[in-house]
């Protein structure tokens, strides 16, 4: 018998930002795999039932063969991620894991969608994304910075509210700052900016600033860094972006 590979994205913190087809997902899985910290995410909804394959941070390949492995030998399989599993998660690996097997092999394959970091900083700080905007992760990991760097130019040059992943870490602290300087080539010092940090879980922090003023050592890699556009204001302790902009 086939098994089936649920892709799981389990929100950005607490149970109350989870869905419904993700603690289903969860709940209904033999074998649910995921980094140790997401794991302990969703240990409400795990038991003795089921096997539990924890992994490392870096070890994102090895999660994902050894959960479609799992699911190709017929178990049914949580992967899990936090946030969506689709953005900056484990859904492209996976799908790329399933889709180079012999199809015979192939287990079914579901991608069950989480609120992302990006919505989740944008919900606590107003409505800083109503209209278009772009996602970027500062961190050179997987790409180089000047790739990185590369993007957020144009992205700079563009109108666009974004929503900054990954911005700052002990490793590499100048980033964050270095952005700052970029789009400050292009934006007004009076920009609105939003750090938020751990959104949805315990400890959660929100400060809202300019470009001028940011503090970038507040960041981390839990944080999220939202830069309005032309259309975002502060209205008391939100930063609104406006649906229409007069031309």
């Amino acid at each position: 018998m086939t098994g089936r590979l649920s892709i799981v994205g389990l929100g950005p913190g607490g149970p109350a930002h989870r869905t419904r087809a993700a603690e289903e997902a969860v709940r209904n899985a033999e074998v649910v795999v995921g980094y140790h910290s997401y794991l302990a995410q969703c240990n409400d909804l795990t038991g003795e039932h089921q096997t539990l394959v924890p992994g490392g941070m870096g070890a994102e390949q090895q999660r994902a063969d050894d959960a479609v492995a799992a699911a190709a030998d017929g178990f049914r399989v949580a992967l899990v991620s936090s946030g969506d599993a689709g953005v900056y998660g484990m859904a492209s690996l996976a799908l790329a894991a399933v889709a180079a097997l012999p199809s015979g092999e192939r287990p079914a394959v579901q991608v069950v969608p989480g609120v992302t970091a990006a919505t989740a900083a944008a919900a606590l700080l107003g409505a800083p994304l109503a209209r278009d905007f772009a996602c970027l992760t500062l961190s050179d990991l997987l790409a180089p910075w000047e790739a990185v760097e590369a993007r957020l130019r144009a992205l700079a040059a563009t109108d666009l509210a974004l929503a900054l992943y990954n911005p700052r870490s002990s490793g590499r602290p100048w980033q964050l700052g270095r952005a700052c300087e970029l789009l400050r080539e292009h934006r007004c010092g009076d920009t609105p900016v939003g750090l938020v940090t751990d959104a949805g879980r315990d400890g959660e922090r929100v400060t809202v600033s300019t470009l001028d003023d940011v503090d970038v050592g507040e960041a981390g890699m839990r944080t999220v860094v939202v830069i309005g556009c032309c259309a975002t204001t502060r209205l008391q302790d939100w930063l609104v972006t406006a649906r229409e902009v007069t031309p």
